[in-house]
């Protein structure tokens, strides 16, 4: 029975010590993972055009996934004061989305168009841009992207009012399941002063011209 006991022990201490120092496995580990996959979907990873597929998948992951490692209220944390009286919203439109839907592991990709009311500070607007980022290169809800993206901002800014609406197709319908291309899911939030309908519709306005 010790010996069973020492043998559980070590093989824990051997799975602690692959772990990185943030607790994650290391990138040999999912590289194996990927092996492993490759080998469930019915192919060879030891094949001429799989060898490096490992690498790559894992390479790959820390570019799609790469908003865990930041922080977004830091990124809107420098702000300017120097508006010149400047009181009217600040839209951003057509922004790229490229995200990873949490329930089947694949792409989520459309647009946001974000607009704010700032209340005597503005930030950067590629700051912006930055942060829809952040959330979307983690696995994500399109539902719960949009009220990160909203409740970052309102901490970091405390403006007078934030509006945020994703378009996007997620390839876990389109591609999979029921296969409905060309179907795209809308998500919003309207906070603060854009609850108001003239707000609203002004938003609105300025996200369709062009």
């Amino acid at each position: 029975m010790d010996a069973v006991l020492e043998r559980s022990e070590e093989e824990l201490e051997l799975k602690v010590s692959a772990l990185d120092d943030d607790g994650r496995p290391s990138r040999k580990q999912a590289e194996e993972a990927v092996r492993t996959l490759i080998k469930w979907a019915g192919d060879n990873p030891s094949r001429e055009g799989l060898l490096d597929t490992p690498k790559r998948v894992v390479k790959a992951y820390q570019e799609f996934f790469q908003g865990y490692e930041e922080d977004p209220i830091e990124v809107l944390s420098r702000t300017f004061e120097e508006v010149e009286g400047y009181d009217d919203m600040v839209v951003l439109r057509d922004i790229r989305i490229d995200s990873h839907c949490e329930h089947h592991m694949v792409p989520i990709i459309g647009k946001a168009h974000i607009a704010y009311m700032p209340e005597g500070r503005v930030v950067g607007i590629s700051k912006l841009a930055r942060v829809i980022d952040i959330f979307a290169r983690r696995l994500q809800t399109q539902e719960t992207m949009t009220a990160q993206i909203a409740d970052a901002i309102e901490t970091a800014l405390k403006p007078r009012g934030i509006a945020i609406v994703i378009d996007a197709g997620h390839q876990c319908m389109t591609t999979r399941g029921v296969k409905k291309p060309g179907v795209n899911t809308i998500t919003r939030q309207f906070r603060g002063c854009f609850k108001d309908y003239e707000m609203e519709r002004r938003f609105w306005d300025l996200i369709r011209e062009g």
